[in-house]
Formats: C-alpha cells, sequence, structure tokens
C-alpha cells in the first residue's frame, strides 16, 4: 500500500511498550508522528530513538504525539530501551509498536522490497487532527534522520493548516512567512493588519501570526 498526502491514516490495533492500542484513540485527535525503524539493537535507530525521546517535550508542546515502531518484539523493544537511554541519556517514554508480522509496515508501505524485504525502511508520518496524512518522509536504512526537522516541518504544518500563509526555504518559527496568493491585496490587508512586504505580485511576505496549535 502507498499513502499519499491527503490520505486518511489508515487505523490500527497494536501492542506496543505501553499495551496494547487502537491508533486512533491512542491519538485522541491530537497530532501524530508515527516512524519506523529497520530492526532494533541497530546503531543508527539507537542514536534516532534517543534523540526524538530528548526532544518529546518539543512535540508535546505542539500538542503531537510520538509513537515508533519495529518489526521486532515487544520484549526486544524493553531491552533496547535501556541501550537507548545508556548510549543517549535519554529514556523513550513514547511506545514503540512491535510489528513482527508486519501488520502495520505493510499497512503504511514501509517496507520496500528493492531496499529489503525483510525490514522497514525509515519512514516518517506526520497525520493531523483530522486523520489525514500530512507530510511522509523515507530515508535508506544508512542514513539518520533529522529530527529538529521534524519539529520545524511540524510547526509549518500547524501554522499553515491555521492561516492563509506559507513557509519559505529554511524558515523557522517566528520568521516571516509567505501569504496565499488565494487572497487579494485587500483581503490581506484585512487578515494581516500587520501589513505586508510585497516583494514580487506573486510574493507578499508577512510578520508570522501566533500558532494555536501549541499547548
Amino acid at each position: 500500500m502507498y499513502i499519499r498526502l491527503g490520505d486518511e491514516a489508515p487505523d490500527f490495533t497494536a501492542d506496543t511498550t505501553q499495551g496494547p492500542i487502537h491508533f486512533r484513540e491512542w491519538k485522541q485527535g491530537r497530532w501524530a508522528i508515527l516512524f519506523s525503524h529497520p530492526k532494533d539493537f541497530t546503531p543508527v535507530c539507537t542514536t534516532e530513538l534517543g534523540r526524538a525521546a530528548a526532544l518529546l517535550p518539543e512535540f508535546q508542546k505542539r500538542n503531537c504525539r510520538v509513537i515508533g515502531l519495529s518489526v521486532d518484539p515487544v520484549d526486544s523493544h524493553l531491552r533496547w530501551e535501556k541501550d537507548i537511554e545508556e548510549v543517549t541519556g535519554h529514556a523513550v517514554t513514547f511506545p514503540m509498536i512491535a510489528d513482527p508480522d508486519r501488520k502495520v509496515s505493510d499497512l503504511y508501505g514501509m517496507i520496500h522490497p528493492n531496499a529489503s524485504d525483510t525490514q522497514t525502511v525509515r519512514s516518517v508520518y506526520v497525520i493531523g487532527p483530522d486523520d489525514k496524512v500530512k507530510l511522509t518522509l523515507t530515508y535508506p536504512a544508512s542514513t539518520g534522520r533529522n529530527f529538529d526537522e521534524l519539529v520545524r516541518v511540524l510547526d509549518s504544518l500547524q501554522l499553515t493548516a491555521a492561516h492563509a500563509v506559507s513557509t519559505p526555504a529554511d524558515w523557522k518559527y517566528g520568521e516571516k512567512v509567505i501569504i496565499s496568493n488565494a487572497l487579494s491585496d485587500d483581503e490581506a490587508r484585512e487578515r494581516f493588519p500587520q501589513g505586508f512586504e510585497t516583494v514580487k505580485p506573486y510574493l507578499r511576505v508577512t510578520e508570522q501570526p501566533q500558532s494555536e496549535a501549541r499547548v
């Protein structure tokens, strides 16, 4: 199965390191990040999970839940979590899905046979409160993910969902944003009373509105 932007994120039940979950019930209408790992007790994955654990307060501040997945069983995950804390100094306090039968992996298209027919690639799915897929990323097993980028892109997704704006290259929270071309200049003046700069007829920039998604 191939998951595309705007698709409804498949629902599922699974065993995790924090007990059985029903994905949508666990998600509770919030933002969520689901990310997969090729295998337990692997070096790159160990660093990734430690970084995700370190950034968990940032995701929580943005009303976003985090959940990992590997094809190994729960008891393996729990043993591995001890190594992750020892190596990175951060305890993994979010759930890790055990997917030994590859049910969830297949549901989300995490197995890429030309890369490996047994291990998941490094997939990331950002899912909105409406249960629609807002972003997907796929990395090869040899390349660790940038979790600071996930925080940045979550800020952009939440901001642009609430306001008629988009975010430019390398944008960070608090920087100027681009006004949607769907708005006329008069509508833009009404929406953005702080004013805006017309760089080109198709490029108008303004100060970033406040994001309502942060808690």
